[in-house]
């Protein structure tokens, strides 16, 4: 870390502290109060946006307070982000339950008081690439000398995954106890179980493109590569012109890039309307509804598109980089549910042959979800609200 870095680092370290122990000395814990808080989007979405319409539905009284801003590279960007963590800082210290869906830096730097519970909701259900302290001298992941100071992942009350078969990979990644890591499910994965929801994604979706009516949709959602919140540079690996002269006319490419990425990152529809990027207007699990092929390469969309049990392959051109920058779990080539390619030709076959293992896909949604029944949200908001 350079020292421009860590002046930075500390600095708001000790703002973030000063308004918390300020809050803390001025203000109690507020009984009623529950936030959400996301450095992802700006707009409640994912999976805490599940367990709060939970809890609205329940009618249990609770006043929540959204916590929801993208980090932006530009000086006002980094201006208004310090803004939002000093009253993240304030809410961080009143709030009954503070859920938060990826990493947060508020709650690495304070010492939380009694009477809150900071409940991670993890973004990504199963257990696929590492992360947190699982990637600890690995090129992606923290240094020593940051740990020193921001000791990521700490402070979680309870951590929700999505079977029991991945608690120990998340006890390492968040450095905690396995009794603190609660298989309950995925809230955001409820979504998939209700037939009204495939229902208006697919009248959205056909509303929009309804030249897209009848073909087959192959959706391409390639992982985040970099660190923090912000990808420089992605070139799509697959040539979609090769592919395209090999598929013809009854399929169509929707390629929906990664949050985190930058968002001037651009992917051009092709003049014969066979590439769509799909970058507004719709999110990733209407996308997955209305898609019949999945491509990805290192993305937990596979976890969720395998309740669908549809086909999935796997563009892994740079494994061998991959995997000595980051790492995963499992052995990459035993563990995905579908064949992995490095060529565009060879994918397209592929696709065109319309064969895939559904066994393969079966045995790896039973394996990485311990309940498969659009009752996530449920579970969750009974285990910490009906106390």
């Amino acid at each position: 870390m350079n020292k421009l870095k860590l002046l930075k680092t500390l600095t708001a370290i000790m703002f973030i502290r000063t308004i918390y122990a300020l809050s803390t000395i001025l203000f109690p814990v507020r009984e009623k109060k529950v936030a959400f808080a996301s450095y992802r989007s700006e707009k409640l979405s994912g999976n805490l946006l599940y367990v709060f319409q939970e809890l609205v539905r329940r009618q249990y009284g609770f006043h929540s307070v959204f916590l929801l801003k993208k980090y932006r590279a530009s000086l006002a960007g980094k201006l208004g982000y310090f803004f939002h963590l000093l009253r993240a800082s304030y809410h961080l210290a009143t709030s009954r339950y503070f859920f938060i869906d990826d990493y947060y830096f508020p709650v690495y730097v304070i010492k939380p008081r009694k009477g809150t519970e900071i409940i991670q909701l993890w973004h990504a259900a199963g257990a696929f690439k590492k992360f947190g302290y699982s990637t600890v001298g690995k090129a992606f992941g923290p240094s020593e000398e940051y740990l020193r100071y921001v000791k990521v992942h700490s402070n979680y009350s309870k951590a929700i995954v999505s079977s029991t078969a991945v608690i120990p990979f998340y006890a390492e990644a968040f450095n905690m106890p396995e009794k603190d890591i609660l298989p309950l499910g995925v809230p955001r994965t409820d979504y998939f179980f209700s037939k009204e929801n495939h229902k208006k994604a697919y009248e959205k979706f056909f509303a929009q493109y309804p030249a897209l009516k009848g073909k087959k949709l192959i959706l391409y959602a390639p992982t985040f590569r970099g660190k923090s919140h912000r990808q420089d540079a992605f070139q799509i690996p697959i040539d979609f012109q090769t592919m395209q002269q090999i598929l013809g006319s009854q399929f169509a490419v929707l390629v929906h890039l990664h949050p985190y990425m930058r968002e001037d990152l651009h992917v051009r529809d092709n003049e014969n309307h066979f590439v769509y990027h799909i970058n507004n207007g719709f999110d990733i699990q209407e996308l997955m509804l209305v898609s019949d092929i999945l491509i990805t390469d290192y993305s937990s969309i596979i976890f969720d598109f395998s309740l669908l049990d549809r086909p999935m392959a796997f563009f892994a051109h740079d494994l061998e980089e991959y995997e000595r920058e980051r790492g995963f779990y499992f052995e990459y080539p035993s563990f995905v549910p579908g064949p992995i390619f490095k060529e565009t030709r060879e994918l397209a076959e592929w696709i065109k042959k319309g064969e895939y293992d559904a066994r393969a896909i079966a045995a790896f949604r039973s394996r990485f979800f311990d309940k498969i029944d659009g009752k996530a949200s449920q579970r969750i908001v009974d285990y910490f609200f009906t106390k």
